[in-house]
């Protein structure tokens, strides 16, 4: 049944654009009820208003916690018009319906995010407003809510358009939306009080939602719920897709662990190219030469600002985002040349450190890998020790097999990359892989260092690098049978360390 408007209740902590709004109401006659800061508003407009506490005769209580938590206010709200029985009690009791409710929520989560103390945050946790939200959009048959300045927009059309008539439609939409703003307010509590995690159950309220043309095919659909814009300025380019999400995240973690200016080059979440130089054109140059095959569509991400030079020899390669934290505006110049091309400014936003994703009937979660081994973590099992050259390889590759899937083996030299085998079932077959594709590049694997994502659970995978002139490993260790690929290594001076961590990705 459609509804006119005739009473309203505003209780609102923002008053932005709240004027426009009660101006209309008041020239359609519906009469006003409000409460404390709102009520002052509202009166200094010159419109009629109603207080609260004249309605229930009861004073704002204990520092204003306890203003609209009365029967007068509720039993108008959720008094059902077509039950004879509710009739009867609104009449014995002299209370009034209520068939529009405006309100919104105290800013708990910016108040958390602000790094206020505990006494300011408990403040913020909203009483009267979110039971004014949750009996209005129960009783949607007969009222209108409105539960956060998000609905202005839709609250003012009714009123230009409608005259403040609702349809039924119209009523469960709002109580819709109601129902996901007190979800999301009490999921965000619930994480505030579970800040250590001492309630094993998972809660995960994301507002944001951006549609994708698909999701991993495009026979699947696709959703990023998420504040994209919070991490990225996007300057140009087509909508971003479910795949390249998945390798810009892939990007983004794996340039985190370089200081040293650094340019990396990533196809399907693995680098098939990463450099790091002094000079950012040069660390290009190196990234690209490490597969330019792979290159081709790929991701790329750097940690510095991107010069002309750079842009320059970037333009010849067909890629689809790049993404950096800033650049010059000549660079720009020459990126934007294609319109296609998805171009990134990253902001310094801090990442979660949870991980989590669905899994047959659930969702599994973990703490993120942020496990970055330097040379100190780093444990000569053999006679010979790598050489401060050799460190720095070892450093550089155990950072890239750390973000590359499992079974991963990768070759580096000079910090760059000049070869992995990723995702296979067989360290052995990652290990092959790696250097026939070094050697296909023009790379000598010969004083190379090899980084390894698991231990070795026999000697063949160092019997097959030393036959490559691979002489420096780096690996967790940790199998049973760890003494025969340290043998191996004494025997044919080669040198190795363990770091105690694996570091697997799936």
């Amino acid at each position: 049944m459609n509804k006119k408007i005739k009473t309203a209740l505003i209780s609102v902590y923002y008053k932005d654009h709240l004027e426009e709004i009660v101006k209309k109401l008041d020239s359609q006659g519906v009469a006003i009820i409000s409460t404390g800061g709102t009520k002052d508003f509202i009166e200094k407009l010159g419109i009629k208003v109603t207080a609260v506490e004249e309605l229930t005769g009861y004073p704002s209580i204990l520092g204003g916690r306890v203003k609209t938590l009365h029967p007068k206010v509720f039993g108008g709200i959720l008094a059902r018009m077509q039950n004879s029985s509710d009739q009867h009690d609104m009449a014995q009791y002299e209370i009034n319906a209520i068939d529009l409710v405006v309100v919104d929520l105290y800013p708990f989560e910016e108040t958390v995010a602000s790094g206020a103390a505990d006494d300011a945050i408990i403040e913020k946790i909203d009483i009267g407003g979110i039971t004014l939200i949750r009996a209005a959009a129960k009783n949607c048959n007969d009222v209108v809510i409105i539960p956060s300045k998000d609905q202005y927009a839709t609250l003012l059309d009714i009123l230009d358009n409608q005259q403040g008539t609702t349809t039924p439609e119209q009523r469960s939409l709002l109580a819709l939306e109601a129902f996901a703003v007190t979800s999301h307010y009490d999921a965000a509590i619930f994480d505030y009080f579970n800040g250590n995690r001492q309630k094993m159950v998972f809660r995960k309220s994301v507002n944001q939602a951006r549609p994708l043309r698909y999701g991993e095919n495009p026979h699947q659909q696709g959703v990023f719920y998420g504040n994209f814009d919070e991490i990225f300025d996007q300057i140009q380019g087509k909508e971003i897709s479910y795949n390249n999400l998945l390798d810009i995240e892939a990007a983004v973690y794996l340039i985190d662990d370089f200081t040293e200016t650094t340019f990396a080059i990533l196809k399907h979440n693995n680098a098939c190219g990463v450099a790091s130089r002094t000079v950012l054109l040069d660390a290009w140059k190196d990234a690209l030469a490490g597969d330019p095959v792979s290159a081709f569509g790929g991701i790329l991400i750097t940690n510095k600002k991107v010069d002309m030079a750079t842009a320059a020899e970037i333009d010849k390669l067909f890629f689809e985002v790049i993404i950096a934290p800033a650049y010059e505006e000549s660079a720009l110049e020459i990126l934007q040349k294609k319109k296609n091309r998805i171009i990134l400014i990253r902001k310094n936003t801090a990442l979660p450190r949870i991980q989590f994703r669905s899994m047959l009937n659930g969702v599994i979660e973990q703490d993120r890998d942020i496990k970055t081994e330097t040379k100190a973590d780093m444990k000569p099992v053999t006679s010979r020790v790598p050489t401060d050259t050799e460190y720095t390889d070892l450093i550089f590759a155990n950072k890239v097999v750390k973000h590359s899937k499992s079974n991963t083996i990768v070759l580096a030299k000079n910090n760059q990359l000049i070869a992995s085998g990723v995702g296979q079932t067989s360290r052995i077959d990652a290990l092959k892989h790696a250097i026939v594709k070094a050697r296909s590049f023009g790379f000598d694997t010969a004083g190379a260092v090899m980084a390894s994502d698991a231990f070795f659970p026999f000697s063949d995978s160092v019997e097959i690098a030393n036959e490559a002139g691979i002489k420096v490993v780096i690996q967790p260790g940790g199998s049973v049978r760890d003494q025969e690929s340290v043998d191996f290594c004494n025997n044919n001076n080669m040198a190795m360390v363990f770091t105690g961590v694996r570091h697997f990705k799936h």
